[in-house]
């Protein structure tokens, strides 16, 4: 399996560029591991919000395979503490066969076609962060959890 975050537009503040490529690294010590970028919409202004969320919509599911199971990274999803995410990657680790997909959308959220193909929503907090720093955070408990799985000294109870 392989595990994939998917963004919509570039990381662009350095010090988020360098925290996220030393995590994805750490990550790529326990599983395969990819962040791919969607490149943003240009000349927005003229589009409404729920223009916008189709547009992005499109491009996210033109990013996917047949076979992934995508998660998305949303306000509404569950939430877990570090440890039971850890435990839910575990169980996707031992049955998802392809691609294992998490999504990050653009400013709006995601359109309703990108929710109706989802498998799963998580969400990382009830507080609301950049799209820019949820990167970081996602990536940081991945390899929390992985290290968790594999008895490592990230992570103390």
């Amino acid at each position: 399996m392989k595990t994939v975050l998917l963004v919509v537009g570039k990381t662009v503040e350095q010090h988020y560029v360098t925290a996220i490529a030393d995590y994805v690294e750490r990550v790529k010590h326990y599983i395969p591991f990819d962040m791919e970028v969607i490149p943003e919409l240009k000349n927005t202004k003229s589009l409404s919000m729920e223009q916008q969320k189709e547009r992005e919509g499109s491009l996210i599911i033109k990013s996917l395979q047949p076979g992934d199971v995508v998660v998305l990274l949303d306000e509404k999803g569950k939430e877990f503490r570090s440890v039971e995410f850890a435990s839910w990657m575990e169980g996707k680790l031992n049955t998802v066969s392809r691609r294992l997909v998490f999504v990050v959308g653009g400013p709006y959220g995601f359109s309703k076609s990108v929710y109706a193909l989802a498998n799963d929503k998580i969400s990382l907090s009830k507080m609301t962060f950049s799209h820019q720093m949820i990167r970081l955070i996602f990536v940081e408990q991945l390899y929390r959890a992985m290290n968790i799985l594999h008895g490592g000294p990230y992570h103390h109870e």
